[in-house]
């Protein structure tokens, strides 16, 4: 029993700290398109300054060539940190089960241990039924 117990503390850890993985890499996405969000801002704040929003054109302003260079490489970032969320929600799916199968089996036993006490304390007061029958017999 003392195992199981250190067993389901040991996966309740585990589910802990998957899930702890899986919120920060969702609040890293999250940051990433907030970053991203406020670069496109700044990009078309500096087209507007400047009258050129083509690209190509050889007066665009370095500052938002640069702007786009580092929101494509956020963007990108989180793409990545989706295909990073998606095994590490997997790998907590997987850890949830594992720790309720090893929950359940405490429950069973606990369930086994309560069943073959109360039935202990059944023999015990049939008989003491049966010595009570017996004296006033």
């Amino acid at each position: 029993m003392k195992s199981r117990n250190s067993l389901i503390r040991l996966k309740r850890f585990q589910v802990d700290e998957k899930r702890r993985q899986v919120v920060q890499i969702e609040m890293m996405i999250a940051e990433f398109e907030r970053m991203a969000a406020e670069l496109d801002e700044q990009i078309l704040a500096e087209q507007k300054r400047s009258g050129i929003s083509d690209v190509a054109h050889f007066a665009y302003p370095t500052f938002a060539k640069a702007a786009m260079a580092r929101r494509d490489n956020l963007m990108e970032s989180a793409n990545e940190l989706r295909g990073q969320l998606d095994a590490a929600q997997a790998a907590l799916s997987e850890a949830v089960e594992d720790m309720k199968k090893i929950e359940l089996m405490e429950e069973r036993d606990h369930m086994r241990e309560r069943t073959a006490q109360d039935a202990a304390e059944q023999d015990e007061l049939d008989e003491v039924a049966s010595r009570m029958g017996a004296r006033s017999a």
